[in-house]
């Protein structure tokens, strides 16, 4: 006979991801006995992959591991290969790698705010049915998607898998009049940015606060993006190259992604847009400060269903520099675009912020200009950890709820981290065994 204290909550699929998983929840009478969000997808095998590959056609491959932010893994690449070949580039070549970024981080976030997330606070299924009562919303979010996607395509020279990143810089230099002409469609973009700070703002937030370990780069001068030492709430700062001593990899029986623990105490912990409000607010430029306060969010953000305003905040930044950028390059074309470099034996890692956090490079060359190994630490992997400790702590508080209830409030809580599992979250089905 079936004991009537255990419940058990499995979502098979998830749909709306950027790869396929599931969730397991089984409670014994008030305990949360599991809480497992499995990445089932089979493995893609990019570090063995690149084995053997020239060291210029990384920039390419490493792209094509996501669709949604292919310029972090481009940028963390190249910046890793820069440093085994001991290549120093220009202030003008990383001033338009930062303008890339920013045309990422406006077209990931918009699309996961608009037609991802917002739907839960509103109470709607999806985008699609959002887009019929609230078209405006929804229009909004397509266009400044397309905002993004126009950088990527007039700097990277295509909206997704850009084909104009090298190492040493770029191909070919933008023209300076294309990149004039994005400064219009970001002013509009800028100022919408900020109203949607204002809008997700006022959603209704579960209430749901718990301490968080909170990872991220921090630059001097600039909200972190491309460059940083790794610091943390717990006060950690770190050079990159130390990374892989305070964190680690570990592999779990019920997913075939790892998981990243933080060492020494193996716990998991949080990276992306919450934890760089936390730890670099003070580096955001004057515009996106001024919405970040006027929001009315509190700091440190405690509360991950607030990721929403957070992904908000950025998008201001992310115009907001993008415009400064533009300009001074559009003023002074680059030269040279480009820094050529000889084959060297080496190693060499860097990390960038992709838009969900923390992504990680290392890479070992040779002289022939071959990479003989690899390393790749992606957001996802590095908050699945923390995703499982959230619902673990949600989970008691809702159980005397209806089974839809709680399965949409674990798919909710899923979502506010955006995981880039193959883009965010919607599941299929939902099967609960009940005594």
């Amino acid at each position: 006979m079936s004991d009537p204290t255990i419940r058990t909550i499995t979502v098979n699929a998830l749909t709306r991801v950027e790869g396929e998983g599931s969730l397991r929840v089984r409670v014994v009478g008030e305990r949360v006995e599991i809480a497992e969000f499995s990445i089932y997808e089979p493995p893609r095998f990019f570090e063995k992959l690149v084995q053997g590959r020239a060291i210029r056609e990384l920039p390419d491959i490493v792209a094509r591991i996501c669709g949604i932010c292919p310029v972090a893994y481009q940028m963390s690449a190249c910046g890793a290969l820069e440093q085994a070949l001991g290549i120093v580039t220009t202030p003008g070549i990383e001033a338009l790698r930062r303008v890339l970024y920013c045309g990422e981080w406006i077209q990931s976030h918009a699309l996961h705010i608009h037609l991802l997330h917002a739907p839960d606070f509103l109470g709607h299924e999806s985008g699609l049915s959002l887009a019929k009562v609230a078209p405006e919303l929804v229009e909004r979010g397509l266009r400044l998607k397309a905002l993004g996607n126009r950088i990527m395509e007039v700097v990277g020279g295509r909206a997704v898998h850009p084909i104009n990143v090298t190492v040493g810089g770029f191909y070919k230099a933008p023209d300076s009049a294309a990149l004039r002409g994005l400064l219009p469609e970001l002013e509009w973009g800028l100022a919408a940015a900020e109203e949607v700070v204002r809008e997700t703002s006022r959603f209704e937030f579960p209430d749901f606060t718990r301490e968080y370990e909170c990872v991220c780069l921090k630059a001097e001068g600039e909200y972190p993006m491309n460059h940083g030492r790794v610091v943390s709430t717990g006060g950690l700062d770190i050079d990159v190259a130390d990374y892989e001593r305070h964190f680690q990899e570990r592999q779990v029986s019920w997913s075939t992604a790892l998981q990243s623990v933080m060492l020494p105490e193996e716990k998991p912990y949080l990276c992306g847009p919450m934890a760089r409000l936390n730890l670099c607010f003070e580096q955001l430029p004057p515009r996106a400060r001024a919405a970040a306060e006027s929001s009315g969010l509190e700091l440190p953000i405690t509360n991950s269903f607030r990721s929403i305003v957070a992904r908000g905040i950025e998008i201001v930044a992310a115009c907001e520099e993008a415009i400064r950028l533009v300009q001074a390059a559009a003023a002074a074309p680059l030269a040279p675009c480009r820094v050529a470099f000889e084959p060297r034996d080496g190693v060499g890692c860097h990390a960038t912020e992709a838009p969900r956090g923390i992504l990680y490079h290392r890479y070992e060359i040779g002289a022939d200009g071959l990479v003989k190994g690899a390393v790749i630490v992606p957001p996802t992997s590095q908050n699945q950890g923390q995703v499982e400790a959230d619902l673990r702590d949600m989970l008691p508080g809702i159980l005397d709820r209806g089974d839809e209830e709680v399965r949409h409030r674990c798919e909710h809580l899923i979502r506010n981290y955006d995981p880039c599992i193959s883009c965010a979250t919607h599941f299929l089905r939902l099967e609960i065994e009940r005594a």
